[in-house]
């Protein structure tokens, strides 16, 4: 068996390729009825003359390589699904999107017996009905190893009718739903086809006679359309003959989708009815009708257009699917055969048209298959655009054109080839078409390149411009390429300026806006264009002021004024402030200038002239919406004059202002005149930056103080100055106000501001100057306030009292104010107050107040006798408590063992504490020198000199000390003579003699403990055997020098012994080293570590 490989052989563009075309010649390998020599040669030349010729046809011609083994009878195709009927009776399935896998059934009936005639396939490529000119019809599905004879179809089936939505929306389904069978003797057929298996029904459920065409002329088209899509409740049902078209319109029958006969009562309407018919008399005897539907991918949508082959011509119209119409082909169409070129032929006849074998309906075109050519004719214009010969061996017969309905893909056939006629650019002469028959807005929708829509376009503005519609004709020529200057020279010999502008307008927004120099100038321009149309409108309102056209002229204006602002906030960036200003001014426009600066953030120039017109609020509220904190600096002097509230409430407004800088605008209401009755604005700020915003600008502080000062309504009224002195702010470091003292005190003397200043003088700490000043001017409540102000210095307080008993008895002389007086006050008594009387002064005044001070003393002198004898009291049980602590004693067992040693402790002098720790006195002394500090170390060292120089002159008895002392003397006496060495100069000389042995031995704490030796020290410091205190040795009496050295000695040991045995050294180490590691860095054992 031969290679049976379907494929599309598309020839690619370009001068690059060779003379034959890039395909396999595996399908044309000779076949049992054909001569393959001459048949490849002339194929070969064909293919030549194809791979020369340029792409620029809306349609290719392309073979597809496929040996038929049999000559073809018929082919159809539908969703890439090709079924081809051989003369053989074999059928041949191929799916197009796996051509590899061919399958071929054959027909269990003899080429002698049956012949087919055409094989129809439905939408969805699942159901196959093949017809035979016999009137044998079978019938095979998708997946059948074999086809079924339907029994009950006795007829020549002409045309179907399939059910499009049913069966694309079902692909499962094995139904073919209902359809309409088009029969040769010129009847109507309803019929359901099921492939599913059943063993009491066959695939054929119901065949139907619904009607018969009176001429019984053979049906060859029929199709039907349920609308609308979303509610289909009408059916279009339309029929062909090879001279008439039939329309039947009604409603079906969807009652029951198993029964069917759904069509049954639309025909039934029609027996005493005649159809809608259309006839086309002629004496052909084959005719085809074809269908376009845009929305393939929808199951529901309907056909757009409708092609009909019949003698005079190709019958072409679009379908019309409202109900409401009584014919549903609109715009028909008859377009004439074209008259085939005959090389050969005699030019004094031209030959009659030839009728086609078959057609195909496309988007836009007819194609017309001829015995030898293919020819293209536009449904839009009726021209042939396209011609293409068939490449045909010798003997091979045209057989017809299949159409794939839902992929849109055609296919032309021969008996011994099949051809795939591809849609290459099928669309690229249609804008041009639509352009000719000026329909601009189809004609654009179809322009595929920048150049052909500029081309519409501009057609399309020069016809608006012709009819006089100039402001759409604005909108295309701002779209297209006509010269600019073109455009603008055609609008102003029109005369139409407000057309120009929004052409103007409309090239503006559709600039780059990297073309910054032609947006300014068309952006310029148009803002001349605006203030001259508005300059036209105050004329025409001037004008017109007395007619009925005022108002509208009116309502124009306005609303051309606000197109402007509009335009100008809109395109700001656009537009040279300048040049702007200029043309404004030019046209007398203030409140559009104003605008204008607003917008593009000048408001120093509407600042700047609203001050020249002395709108001073109007400045302001500018100031306040801007941000731009210069312009309250630049512009607050002349403001703050004219306009002092309103400018302080916009600077309170501002918390980001600096308030030094707004001094000189503060300034100018210094001498400014005021009403009495109003405060002053500059103190209000002041107090707001004060206390509001916590500024701590001295300047600041002095400024509203000089205002206080200067500037109160009333000279004699100091109470707001008073009341800033005493809420201030101060320093919190310093505790001082922020303000200058001595500024304040000296512009407070100047202003003769007493109890301000006073108040200075106390804040100064001057309290005595305070208390005379309050006292030169008569304020006494003043002078007691400022006399209790130095609370810690109480020998200061009494002094001022003094003054103020002074001021009162000696000045006011009245003996009895100055008795109340000493109410006052706790610091002053009678008799402080006494040498102030006069001595003519008769005691009886003050008798009460005598008395009544001699009573309080007694009654102190009472309590502090009590006091006396608690204390004697509490001085005896101390004694008692000492005495007793001298006979405290505590028992330890003869196995006790010392707490750092480990060793018993009765055998060297020991130490005992309330703790339970014992310790010898060596290891006492090594723990304690661990823990003291470096004072007391240093004390230590002291001691153990002292002690040790003493042991030198002292001569021990060593028949009383024992051995003991006989062995540890020697060891001592050669370990102290280092510590003696060390210490002895230090201790003599101070710290003269710590430099020669070096500074760090007694400043380092490590140092000091290396010159403490424990058993040297135990050894000196615990008195030997039979030593008793105040005695020395028994059994010798002393001389009074060795009495003297063995006093110095017991204190010596004595203070040791108080410094060591303070407190458990082993007690106070748990506290002292929380804050330490168990283990010392020196001692970690990293002999592990990895």
């Amino acid at each position: 068996m031969f290679d049976e490989v379907v494929e599309h052989v598309v020839p690619k563009a370009g001068p690059s390729r060779g003379l034959f075309p890039q395909v396999k010649y595996e399908g044309f390998e000779p076949s049992p009825f054909t001569d393959p020599a001459p048949l490849i040669e002339v194929y070969a030349d064909e293919l030549r003359l194809r791979e020369l010729r340029p792409i620029t046809q809306p349609f290719d011609l392309c073979p597809v390589q496929y040996t038929l083994p049999a000559p073809l009878t018929c082919l159809a195709v539908s969703s890439d699904k090709m079924a081809m009927g051989l003369a053989s009776n074999t059928i041949v399935l191929i799916e197009l999107a796996h051509p590899e896998q061919v399958l071929q059934i054959p027909i269990p009936r003899k080429p002698t017996e049956m012949s087919l005639h055409k094989m129809f396939l439905d939408p969805s490529g699942r159901h196959l009905v093949i017809t035979s000119h016999q009137g044998e019809n079978w019938y095979l599905f998708r997946g059948w190893k074999k086809p079924k004879q339907l029994k009950s179809f006795k007829m020549v089936i002409e045309s179907i009718a399939w059910n499009e939505p049913a069966l694309l929306s079902s692909p499962h389904s094995t139904s073919t739903r209902e359809i309409l069978v088009g029969a040769r003797n010129g009847g109507i057929y309803e019929a359901v086809l099921d492939a599913a298996e059943d063993f009491f029904k066959s695939q054929e459920r119901y065949l139907h006679l619904l009607f018969t065409l009176p001429e019984k002329s053979p049906i060859t088209g029929i199709r039907f359309d349920l609308f609308p899509p979303s509610d289909p409740r009408t059916a279009l049902i339309i029929v062909t003959t090879p001279t008439r078209i039939y329309q039947f319109v009604g409603p079906p029958d969807r009652r029951s989708e198993e029964s069917g006969r759904m069509f049954l009562p639309i025909f039934s309407a029609y027996r005493e009815t005649a159809p809608k018919i259309s006839e086309l008399p002629g004496t052909l005897i084959h005719s085809e009708l074809h269908f376009f539907r845009p929305n393939v991918d929808q199951p529901s949508s309907l056909p757009k257009s409708l092609a009909w082959l019949t003698a005079p011509g190709i019958y072409y119209g679009t379908l019309n699917f409202e109900q409401s119409v009584d014919d549903h082909i609109d715009s028909t169409q008859l377009f004439p055969y074209p008259t085939l070129s005959q090389p050969e032929a005699s030019t004094a006849s031209t030959p009659p048209p030839q009728v086609p074998i078959s057609i195909a309906l496309t988007e836009f075109h007819l194609v017309l298959l001829y015995k030898d050519r293919l020819i293209g004719i536009c449904t839009l214009n009726g021209k042939q655009s396209y011609e293409d010969t068939v490449p045909l061996r010798p003997n091979e017969v045209v057989r017809g054109v299949a159409t794939d309905p839902v992929r849109r893909t055609y296919w032309v056939y021969t008996d011994q080839s099949i051809l795939e006629l591809v849609v290459r650019n099928e669309s690229r002469d249609v804008w041009q078409i639509f352009l000719e028959q000026r329909k601009f807005d189809v004609a654009l929708q179809y322009a595929k390149t920048t150049s052909q829509r500029y081309e519409v376009l501009s057609a399309h503005a020069k016809a608006l411009f012709d009819e006089g519609r100039f402001f759409p004709a604005a909108q295309y020529y701002a779209q297209c390429t006509v010269p600019f200057e073109e455009v603008v020279l055609k609008y102003l010999d029109a005369g139409q300026r407000d057309a120009l502008r929004s052409y103007i307008f409309l090239r503006l927004e559709r600039t780059k806006k990297t073309d910054l120099t032609q947006r300014m100038m068309l952006a310029t321009w148009l803002v001349e264009f605006y203030l001259s149309k508005c300059d036209e409108l105050d004329d025409s309102c001037a004008a017109e002021a007395a007619t009925s056209d005022a108002q509208n002229v009116e309502t124009e204006r306005v609303m051309l004024e606000e197109d402007l602002r509009h335009f100008l906030e809109t395109y700001k960036a656009n537009l040279d402030r300048d040049t702007v200003y200029e043309l404004i001014q030019g046209h007398g426009r203030t409140d559009l200038l104003l605008f204008f600066a607003t917008v593009v953030g000048d408001h120093e120039y509407v600042i700047h002239h609203w001050i020249l017109e002395e709108e001073w609020s109007k400045a302001i509220d500018v100031l306040n919406r801007q941000s731009d904190l210069q312009l309250y600096y630049r512009f607050g002097t002349v403001l703050t004059r004219h306009a002092p509230k309103e400018m302080v409430d916009a600077w309170l407004r501002q918390p980001a202002l600096d308030p030094l800088r707004l001094i000189p605008s503060l300034l100018q209401l210094q001498h400014a005149p005021r009403d009495a009755l109003s405060s002053n604005q500059a103190v209000r700020y002041l107090n707001h930056v004060v206390f509001q915003q916590s500024n701590t600008a001295s300047i600041i502080h002095n400024l509203l103080v000089t205002f206080h000062a200067t500037l109160s309504p009333t000279p004699s009224d100091d109470g707001p100055l008073l009341r800033f002195l005493t809420t201030a702010p101060c320093d919190p470091l310093t505790g001082k106000p922020y303000y200058d003292l001595d500024y304040a005190l000296r512009l407070c003397k100047r202003a003769c501001r007493i109890q301000a200043c006073v108040h200075i003088y106390a804040k100064m700490g001057l309290y005595e100057n305070s208390v005379d000043l309050a006292l030169e001017k008569g304020d006494l409540e003043l002078a007691k306030v400022n006399a209790d102000m130095p609370e810690s210095d109480l020998p200061l307080r009494k002094k001022l009292w003094l003054k103020i008993a002074r001021y009162v008895v000696q000045d006011k002389k009245d003996i009895k104010s100055a008795m109340r007086f000493l109410e006052d006050t706790d610091l002053l008594k009678i008799e402080d107050i006494l040498p102030f009387f006069p001595d003519f002064v008769v005691i009886d005044d003050f008798k009460e107040e005598i008395a009544h001070a001699l009573e309080g003393y007694s009654a102190h002198i009472d309590e502090l006798k009590k006091e006396m004898d608690e204390a004697t009291r509490t001085a005896e049980s101390i004694k008692q408590d000492i005495a007793e602590l001298r006979n405290r004693f505590v028992t330890i067992a003869a196995e006790e063992t010392c707490s750092v040693c480990a060793q018993l402790l009765l055998t060297r002098q020991f130490y005992v504490f309330p703790c339970q720790h014992t310790f010898h006195a060596d290891c006492l002394i090594s723990l304690a020198r661990e823990c003291l500090p470096t004072h007391a170390l240093r004390r230590v060292l002291a001691l153990q000199t002292e002690l040790v120089k003493e042991s030198r002159t002292v001569p021990v008895n060593r028949s009383a000390t024992g051995t003991t002392d006989v062995q540890v003397g020697q060891p001592v006496r050669q370990r102290t003579l280092l510590s003696t060495n060390f210490v002895g100069p230090a201790l003599q000389n101070g710290t003269k003699a710590v430099a020669p042995l070096g500074r760090n031995i007694l400043s380092a704490g490590d140092k000091l403990r290396d010159l403490i030796i424990p058993d040297a020290l135990a050894a000196v410091a615990t008195a030997p055997v039979g030593w008793i205190p105040g005695i020395g040795l028994a059994g010798g009496k002393k001389s009074g020098s060795d009495k003297e050295g063995e006093k110095r000695t017991e204190r010596s040991r004595a203070e040791l012994d108080d410094i060591l045995a303070s407190s458990c050294p082993m007690c106070e180490n748990v506290v002292a080293g929380l804050d330490k590691p168990f283990v010392d860095p020196e001692e970690m054992d990293t002999t592990w570590a990895l």
